[in-house]
């Protein structure tokens, strides 16, 4: 009997430890806890699952929102083909936009804009597609457009993606004089990525090693939810930082 419960033990202990593993690999957080799973076992696996994966359920719900999300897709893709509204194009466009579907979701603001030019959300949301597919020629005067009607637009995203692809066009004195602008008044980590990127790419590698360590100095004062949310962009400054480091040897 008790072979048999020690057999259960660690065959459950050894699961345990595998699912820690997979959620280390995919997730990566602190590096100490890889030790954790590894040396403490069963028990350390159950406490990295209590603090990092349980957490991390919360983040689940946008997977969830795929199959609704999805659904109304379906429903408006057919509504299209009786009533081809702007408002449909548009509403359509934003489901592409967060499935990641971006051409399609650049398709469908050209049909929108094309029937009503009042509103700048559908040239905005066109750019954001455009920059996504590199597109950057494309999305300068779409988001010029955003910005020179609200400079704040989208809680001053528009901004950031406006200097990013001045500086992906060729034109580095609007976008460096853009960076500075917007990150006076945002602190997105996407802002900050791509400021140093532009930054690097003109040789000022020590004001780019600055800005990437400002996306890590952040990480102390957000609450536990948001610098889950905020892993991505740690990964990649974690990564220029390494790259210019390199560089500089």
């Amino acid at each position: 009997m008790g072979s048999l419960l020690f057999f259960f033990a660690s065959w459950w202990g050894f699961i345990l430890q595998v699912v820690a593993i997979v959620h280390f690999i995919r997730r990566r957080p602190d590096t100490y806890w890889l030790f954790v799973i590894l040396f403490v076992g069963w028990i350390g696996a159950l406490v990295y699952i209590v603090v990092e994966v349980i957490p991390d359920a919360g983040l689940l719900r946008s997977s969830f929102q795929a199959f609704p999300r999805r659904r109304r897709i379906h429903e408006l893709e057919r509504a299209i083909l009786d009533n081809p509204s702007a408002g449909n194009y548009e509403e359509l466009g934003l489901l592409y936009l967060d499935d990641g579907n971006f051409s399609r979701a650049r398709a469908c603001y050209d049909k929108a804009i094309s029937s009503r030019i009042d509103s700048i959300d559908p040239f905005y949301r066109r750019g954001i597609a455009e920059v996504e597919l590199g597109d950057f020629a494309a999305a300068v005067p779409d988001l010029e457009r955003a910005v020179t009607a609200d400079a704040n637009y989208d809680f001053h995203r528009a901004v950031g993606l406006l200097a990013h692809a001045y500086a992906q066009t060729g034109q580095p004195e609007k976008a460096d004089s853009l960076f500075r602008q917007a990150t006076k008044i945002s602190t997105s980590s996407e802002t900050y990525y791509n400021y140093p990127l532009f930054l690097h790419a003109h040789g000022r590698n020590e004001e780019s090693r600055q800005w990437a360590q400002r996306i890590l100095d952040k990480r102390p004062s957000m609450p536990a939810y948001q610098r889950r949310r905020e892993r991505s962009w740690f990964r990649k400054a974690y990564a220029l930082l390494a790259m210019l480091r390199l560089q500089t040897k």
